[in-house]
């Protein structure tokens, strides 16, 4: 696919959603990714992350609105953890994976030579991208047609209680639920002969690193440093906890002083007289 032109990607991506763009540019844009605007700054494109921010909405409101439909008596906080776990990196990357998406993407030389075509975070930006546009050209309901295509077998999943919830996935509902951010994960280096290779992850929510974990595979490394942060988070609640309940209470208005205060004990009036 490297050798396919700017229209043709957009030709193959309306393919495999089973739509026309009514503005072509704005899927190519879908399909750019940062570091190629970075590296082809006289071809004049845009890179996908405005519609990446306007697909996450997109896909939230469409796989919630599905679970609301599927689960009616179900309360909020039990769908906020569903919807958790089809709509994040790991979810969406898998759906990306499943058109595929990965071949279509724009990306820079640094970014294709480390694998980016098949990165999780890549490809989940991507695809919430590439939402935002469907939005943008036919509609919600449009954007809704396919996310109930897309979508199927992972809200499947979660109907059925197959979904695994695993650290990962609880520290996306956490991080969501007390910061309003999604943690990213990023290699931090990589060790040993291939056969047996140690990898060491590190986890930040918005700008502030929380965690470095080590294993054997890059999601056994994300895992453990998703626990790390997770005790960690649940560590600085605790603390927050007993501070709140040990501050002393504030005097409530025109509450009398206590009987041993005297007028001597009071501090000195300074103003002159």
């Amino acid at each position: 696919m490297e050798k396919l032109s700017l229209s043709e990607r957009v030709t193959a991506l309306e393919a495999r959603l089973g739509l026309v763009f009514s503005r072509r540019e704005v899927a190519l844009e879908a399909l750019t990714h940062k570091t190629y605007v970075n590296e082809n700054k006289d071809k004049d494109l845009k890179d996908n992350q405005r519609l990446e921010f306007l697909g996450d909405s997109v896909v939230n409101l469409l796989v919630g609105h599905r679970l609301m439909e599927r689960f009616p008596g179900v309360p909020e906080g039990d769908l906020t953890k569903m919807r958790a776990r089809v709509v994040n990196e790991d979810g969406l990357a898998r759906v990306a994976r499943g058109l595929p998406l990965g071949d279509l993407l724009l990306l820079g030389r640094g970014e294709l030579l480390s694998g980016g075509k098949d990165k999780p975070s890549v490809l989940a930006d991507a695809l919430e991208a590439v939402f935002g546009a469907v939005f943008l050209c036919a509609g919600l309901d449009a954007a809704g047609a396919l996310a109930d295509r897309l979508f199927a077998e992972l809200l499947d999943e979660v109907s059925t209680g197959q979904g695994r919830l695993d650290y990962k996935t609880l520290l996306q509902e956490m991080a969501h639920e007390k910061r309003k951010v999604a943690p990213r994960y990023r290699v931090i280096s990589e060790a040993g002969p291939e056969h047996a290779k140690v990898f060491e992850v590190e986890v930040t929510l918005g700008d502030v690193s929380f965690a470095r974990a080590s294993g054997r595979s890059k999601k056994e490394a994300e895992q453990c440093a998703a626990q790390a942060t997770l005790e960690r988070l649940k560590q600085e609640a605790a603390v927050e906890a007993t501070a709140a309940t040990q501050a002393p209470a504030p005097p409530s208005e025109g509450a009398p002083e206590s009987a041993g205060t005297t007028p001597s004990e009071l501090p000195a009036d300074d103003t002159p007289a």
